[in-house]
């Protein structure tokens, strides 16, 4: 549940950046990415993507529809 509340979602123009506060976590390039799914799409509290080399699940807080939008807009190869 912390990470959920304090971690946050960047949809940049190449990748997706994962940050606390100011500090950039981790950077995923959309070109690595394979699939993605949102989980409890009600309230979406587990994003779930696959990347050539591994498997990812995030804890998020984040409105159903815009989340799914912007990765729709970055990954259309999903299967959502």
């Amino acid at each position: 549940m912390f990470q959920a509340a304090t971690l946050r979602l960047q949809f940049t123009p190449t990748a997706l950046d994962i940050t606390r506060g100011d500090t950039l976590i981790r950077r995923f390039p959309y070109v690595d990415w394979q699939n993605w799914r949102i989980f409890w799409n009600g309230i979406p509290i587990l994003l779930y993507f696959k990347e050539v080399k591994s498997i990812h699940f995030l804890p998020i807080l984040f409105d159903p529809k815009m989340l799914k939008q912007c990765l729709e807009q970055h990954c259309p190869i999903s299967n959502a």
